[in-house]
């Protein structure tokens, strides 16, 4: 059995365990890494004005690829490109327009519920920084959008979203997030196209504007009285329409391309007939423009010429500059479809060889078609041209055979 201290050393003892007991360790619990990774991918989320978490290597990293699984949340992420954003067709910046109205909308829907709000974060990514975190997702195309579950181990394995479902915005994305994660998003809230200060401002201008608009078309003297905006009008909508713009706005084609060969160069006439670009339509449209303004010259501004030296003058200077523009609207089909315009009337040789043997040798007279519902284009061209037609030529220089039906003769080409 031990010996007990002298009474003489109680107090020293009692003195030293006071002083010491402060500086003594306690058990402390042991911190959740989970939960840290949600307060800092809330405190992530409050940064931002809609709630999308701009990630990059180093947070892919952090809280999908380094953190263990099941993780607490879920994550979903729109993959970026900032060098393909001027890509029309892509509609990179409105997709991720939308994509943060879906994230402010289900922030707004889950306020009151932390616990539901802290399940499922809104992410996206760039190209150009994270170009491993593309790696890791194996994403080669774009626009692309993920969510990675609690349970994702491979980012690879992570749900994508059909490429197809884009074209509904940020409804498409909603119904995606909420058939993934089981949560609902809310209403789609989207920004009004004009502010309420705006409003105020445009009701105050119409209502001081009121009494002047009133008196001027009273007096029939405003802009939608005025002949010269009504022409003006019409040749726009006439050069809009001969053009191919609506074409170009339902194809969305690019006004002009970039020359693979020389990207310092540009494109503004695309040589095949699968493609237009929109500077070729505005060049053919303005060409037609021509046309039908010097046409508009001679009817309808040639009669107030009373000088008839003057109207042939400008009759002339019309069908010139028509001539013109016609020939250069041949040129260009020419050079881009290959298709070569011709005179429509053969010449005497290609005659000779559209009839046949037994017809060349018969008289004028002679050379008639057998009925009015089966005849030969030959008989026809022969009928018409009225001129003894001989000599032989092999029969493979025969270019179109006759049509049988009704009488409308189609053309015929060598």
């Amino acid at each position: 059995m031990a010996p007990v201290p002298p009474r003489s050393l109680l107090p020293v003892l009692l003195s030293f365990l006071a002083v010491s007991f402060p500086f003594l360790p306690l058990p402390t619990a042991r911190a959740d890494p989970a939960a840290d990774l949600v307060a800092e991918l809330e405190a992530l989320r409050a940064q931002s004005p809609l709630g999308v978490i701009h990630l990059d290597d180093r947070a892919v990293s952090r809280f999908l690829a380094s953190a263990t699984s099941p993780r607490p949340y879920s994550l979903v992420v729109f993959f970026d490109a900032a060098q393909l954003r001027s890509k029309p067709e892509l509609h990179l910046p409105q997709l991720l327009s939308e994509f943060g109205l879906v994230s402010a909308a289900f922030a707004t829907h889950h306020s009151s519920d932390p616990a539901s709000l802290s399940r499922v974060f809104f992410c996206d990514i760039e190209f150009g920084e994270s170009q491993q975190s593309f790696a890791l997702f194996g994403v080669s195309s774009l626009p692309h959008v993920r969510h990675v579950g609690p349970a994702a181990r491979n980012l690879k394995d992570s749900e994508q979203m059909q490429q197809s479902d884009f074209s509904r915005l940020a409804e498409s994305m909603a119904e995606f997030v909420e058939a993934k994660t089981g949560l609902p998003v809310g209403p789609i809230e989207r920004p009004p196209a004009i502010s309420g200060r705006q409003m105020v401002l445009m009701a105050a201008a119409v209502l001081v504007s009121a009494p002047f608009l009133i008196r001027r078309v009273l007096l029939g003297d405003t802009f939608v009285h005025d002949r010269k905006i009504w022409m003006a009008g019409a040749v726009s909508v006439y050069f809009f329409s001969v053009s191919g713009t609506m074409h170009n706005i339902i194809r969305k084609m690019p006004l002009v391309l970039t020359d693979r060969e020389d990207p310092s160069r540009l494109m503004f006439f695309y040589q095949g007939s699968g493609m237009q670009l929109g500077a070729e339509g505005f060049a053919i449209g303005s060409l037609y423009t021509v046309v039908g303004l010097m046409l508009a010259l001679v009817t309808r501004g040639l009669v107030h010429v009373r000088n008839p030296t003057v109207q042939r003058a400008l009759i002339l200077v019309a069908m010139l500059v028509s001539f013109w523009a016609v020939k250069k609207v041949v040129y260009l089909d020419n050079w881009k479809t290959g298709y070569s315009v011709h005179a429509y009337w053969p010449n005497t040789d290609q005659h000779r060889s559209i009839l046949s043997p037994a017809q060349r040798g018969q008289p004028l007279e002679a050379r008639s078609c057998p009925s009015r519902t089966s005849f030969s284009k030959a008989c026809v061209l022969d009928l018409i041209l009225r001129q003894p037609l001989d000599g032989l030529q092999d029969d493979h220089s025969v270019a179109a055979v006759a049509g049988e039906g009704n009488d409308n003769v189609a053309g015929i080409t060598t």
